[in-house]
Order: C-alpha cells, then structure tokens, then sequence
C-alpha cells in the first residue's frame, strides 16, 4: 500500500503503462534471444532474400517509387510521419515478398529487418530521463544557462548549441539530445521563446559536434567496428586491414575538419534565425531559481548516480564491447528499481512511443529497399563515377574524384534514406572500390563517415538525432515540420560538407605525403581564425558570442548605402545645374 492505494488498483488504473512495460522486456527479451543466438549458431541475425531471376531491375525502380511516396507523405504532412514510415514499411514488405523467391511475410523476417540496438538504446535512454525530470535537474540546468546568457537571446543559443557539440562528441548525439530536449523546451517556456528554432540548432550542432569521435554517432561507431583492422581482415581483405581505424583514427582524423566547421555553421544558423535569435529576455534570477530548483535531491542523487554509471559504460564501450542499448537498459531498470519500484507510470509516460514506432517502420522500409537493390544500386553507381576519372600522376585525380563523390553522395543519400543502413550497406562497398580501382582505403573511409555524419542534418529523418528530437518536441506541443527543420538543416549540410571537402582535399591530396603536418597547420589557422575574429568583434564592444558572427556586413551595409546616396545626391545636384 502507498498512499492508501493498493498496488492492484493502481495497475488497473494505468493499463497503458503496464503494456509499455511489457514492451520493454519484450525488447529486452528479444535482443538477449539474438545474441544468444548468434554466439550458439543457431540462426542468423540477417535475412538471406534473393530477387526473382529478370526483375532486378524493375525491383529496384518499385523501391524507389515507395520511398519517393512515403518523402511525399511526410513532406506535406498529409498523415502523422509515424503513419507514413509505417505503411511504406507494410507495403516495402509486401513488394519484397512478391519480388523475392524467399517469403518475407513472416515475424521473424520483419522483427530481423529493425535494428533493436537503436531502438533498446532510445528506450533505456528515454525511461532515465523521465525519471531525471522529475528530480528538477533539467530546469536547474535551464536556469543556469540563462545566468551565462546574462539575458542574450543569441549568448543563450550560442552556449546550449556549444554544450550540445560537445557532448555529443564524447557521449553520442542521441543521448545527448534526450537530456538537452527538455531543458531547452523548459528554458524557452519560462523566457517566452519558441523552442523549435533552438531545438533545430542544438541537432544541427549534435550532429556536427558527434562526427568527431567514433562514439558520438551511430554511423561511425558502425564504420569503427566494421572497417577496423580484425574486422577487414575477416572480410578476406588482409592485405587492406593496414589501413583499418581504431577509436583514435576518428579523433585525429575527424576532428580537425570539424572544428573548422563550427564557426562557419554558428554564423549560417544566426543568419537563418536572424529575427528569433535577436534581443534580450530579462528576468528576476533569484525568482527563477527559486522556482525552478532541484525538486528531489535524494532522488536525483540516486538517478544521477546511475546515469553516471551508463555514461562511463558507453565511453568504455571499445573496451568492454557491451552493446550500448545493453547498458541503456540495464540501466533504466536498475533506475526503476531503485526509485520507487512501485511508481513506475510516469517514468514510461515520458517514453517516446510514437517515435520508436517511427524508427521501427523506418528501419522496415529502408532495410526492404536494401533487399529490393535500390542502396547497392547507389553504390555500384558511385564506383561507375569514380571509374570514369582517369588515374592521373600518381593517381591523385582519380583519389580526388573518390573522396568527393563518396563524401557528396553519403551526404545527400543519408540526409533521404536514413545514416544508419546506409552506412551499413557502404562498408563492404568502400572495401570493394579500394580493391577494384587501388584507391587509398583510408581517405575513402573518412569520406565515409563525414558525408553519413554530416549528411544527417539534410533531413528531419536523417538521423536518430533529429527523429528523437522531433518526438519529443511534440510531445511537449512543438511540433516540428519536414519543411522547417529542412530551411535550416540543408544548408548547414551543403556549408559543413563543403568545408569538409576542402579539409579532405588539401590533407589527402595535396598533402599526403605529410598529412599530419598539414592537419596541425589547418588546426593552427582555424584557431588563430577564431581567435582573430572574437577579437576584431572585441575590439567593437560585442559580447564573446556576438563576436563569432562579426562579419562586418552591416559596417560594409552602410558605407555601400552611404556610397548609393552621395551619387544619387550627385546626379540629382548635377540635374538642377542643367536646369
């Protein structure tokens, strides 16, 4: 008994809430049921699907008219996008199965084709942060954002989006968003603000900041462990596991051309939202913390304890080659147990069960267009391009062509199919255009992962990041369209992969010989970059944030408009003496 009220009738009263929690175990169950599979033997993990003899062709065209029609259907927002990814999951099914000599219409071909590592990790995730929410933490955390702010709409922005990169470099862009979502819905609630253009930078930023370290987005974790040296090796490409990575390749690799990415994409997101990331919001500070303090100290204690737990489990991932979705929800249930065994309602009210439907159709429809042909049609294309540029001295002009055109598709087909199959399904086919056509392995692997990385922001739906995001967004009544997130997202994606192209270019081109020198000389400019620019803004009297997007266009704006009317005022003085 808790409050007069027996543990029955509480039960009866949430029937919801006890079928999610069956759902959770179910998850649970199945994910243990796989892996216990897979280390006796017993089953394969992946489908064995072959299309009918004389219509591979006409499979894949079909394919794409059903991912071209479901983009329809989520683009205007005829139907709830859930909907849409789930009935252009049913029908992908029902193509495949009459395409195909094998059935597909069995619950052992679908549940194989949703990767339950993403969706137990969202599920974990999501079951901790609701109970973290009703420690206060999340409104404490709003409340000292806004003191850095010092009031500035555009400060405020600037340090959320910054927190965001970075924990999303070192933790994962997913997770990263679920703890940040709630503060900054809660944070634009008690300033009056529309929370929608600061959830849209912060994923933008999360999927920036989590390209580069192999742990902050799923596509690199999936390239670590499928083009490391063991794993090439495996694929009876020995002679190429040379060139294979490992969790410090991302680093060294990645992270300098991101960097250079950061300031260019602060600068692009205040000009997209020059009219909402202007002014001020001042309020009473001792007010506000007074209001929205920590609720449940022991509670938050005890939750923040175990989440600390779960976080130095995904960095020790490399190590102890848990899967992360484990760790999630051993955590989670260690949480609900920890609690208030009892209470466990509200902790799965704030799980986000329209958007782990959404991955699951999704996941369906993309991995059915696999089988259908239509991703390894892509590649076979991308190789075709790259074969028609001739090897050149030293093959630098074929190299050049492979890094661009791996980094520019993988950045325009995630942003329209979805990172995380797409990336699964350019493993093998990096290996075999470094094979066929004796191109660097390395380069191409980087290419890789910045286009799936990057190329996650084109799109509502291009990565985990923005799908979860959007969820929750909704869920609290923010809503955000296909067509708002995609105003502001493409264009990041066009600058952040142009930059990047550049970064590749000059390091593994121009300068491969000595590649690690021309990084440091990179790194050095783009500090010495930032640093002059926060200067110059300095030296005008604007704030540190300001500064990282002085672009001297109004000073330049009003010498032009001042230039316009001295010649005007000349040609009109010059009428009168002629008059």
């Amino acid at each position: 008994m808790v409050a007069g009220i027996s543990l029955s009738e509480r039960l009866k009263r949430h029937p919801a809430q006890n079928v999610a929690m069956m759902l959770l175990l179910m998850v649970g169950s199945l994910m243990f049921a796989s892996e216990v599979f897979a280390q006796g033997n017993l089953t394969d993990s992946h489908l064995e699907l072959n299309v009918k003899e004389g219509y591979e062709s006409t499979a894949i065209w079909v394919g794409l008219g059903i991912l071209l029609a479901v983009y329809a259907l989520i683009i205007t927002e005829v139907i709830h996008r859930t909907l849409a990814a789930a009935l252009g999951g049913l029908v992908a099914v029902l193509v495949l199965n009459y395409y195909t000599v094998e059935s597909t219409l069995t619950l052992r071909a679908v549940t194989t084709m949703i990767d339950w590592e993403t969706i137990g990790l969202l599920l974990g995730m999501m079951v901790m942060v609701g109970i973290l929410s009703r420690t206060g933490i999340f409104e404490w955390f709003a409340v000292e954002a806004y003191k850095k702010s010092n009031g500035s709409i555009w400060t405020l922005v600037v340090i959320l989006c910054s927190v965001t990169a970075v924990l999303s470099a070192f933790l994962d862009n997913v997770t990263t968003m679920l703890l940040l979502t709630p503060v900054t819905i809660q944070l634009a609630k008690v300033l009056d603000l529309k929370p929608i253009p600061i959830l849209i930078s912060e994923v933008l930023f999360s999927n920036v900041g989590g390209a580069a370290t192999m742990i902050g987005d799923p596509p690199n974790i999936m390239i670590g462990s499928g083009l490391s040296p063991d794993a090439i090796a495996g694929k009876g490409y020995e002679h190429l596991a040379k060139d294979g990575v490992t969790f410090n390749d991302f680093i060294i690799e990645m992270a300098p051309g991101i960097l250079m990415t950061i300031v260019p994409t602060f600068m692009l997101v205040r000009y997209l939202y020059r009219d909402e990331f202007t002014g001020e919001r001042q309020r009473d500070v001792a007010e506000l913390e007074a209001k929205y303090g920590v609720k449940d100290a022991k509670l938050l204690k005890v939750s923040g304890v175990i989440l600390g737990a779960v976080i130095l489990g995904f960095f020790l991932h490399p190590i102890i080659h848990i899967a992360v979705s484990w760790i999630a929800l051993i955590g989670a249930v260690l949480m609900l147990l920890a609690t208030d065994r009892h209470e466990i309602e509200e902790a799965l009210e704030k799980v986000e069960w329209t958007t782990l439907l959404f991955f699951a159709g999704l996941f369906v429809l993309v991995h059915s267009l696999q089988y259908l042909g239509v991703i390894d049609f892509i590649g076979v294309y991308v190789m075709k391009a790259i074969e028609l540029f001739p090897i050149g001295d030293g093959g630098y002009i074929r190299l050049s062509a492979a890094i661009l055109i791996v980094l520019w598709v993988s950045a325009f087909a995630s942003a329209f199919i979805d990172n995380i199959p797409y990336t699964a399904t350019m493993i093998p086919i990096i290996l075999q255009i470094s094979e066929t056509l004796n191109i660097e392995l390395g380069p191409l692997i980087w290419a890789l992962a910045f286009g799936a990385c990057l190329g996650g922001n084109g799109t509502l739906i291009g990565a985990s990041a923005n799908v979860v995001t959007a969820g929750m967004s909704e869920e609290a009544g923010y809503p955000i369209s296909f067509r708002e997130f995609f105003r502001a997202g493409f264009p990041v994606m066009i600058l952040t992969t142009l930059i990047i192209s550049v970064y590749m270019i000059a390091v593994y081109v121009f300068s491969a010989e000595f590649k690690t020198y021309a990084k440091l000389i990179l790194l050095g400019i783009t500090l010495i970059g930032i640093l002059l620019q926060v200067s110059r803004g300095r030296s005008k009297g604007k704030s540190l944030s300001e500064s990282l997007i002085d672009d001297d266009f109004d000073e330049i704006k009003e010498v032009v408009t001042g230039a316009i009317s001295d010649v005007k005022g000349s040609i009109v003085d010059k009428l009168s003496e002629q008059e």
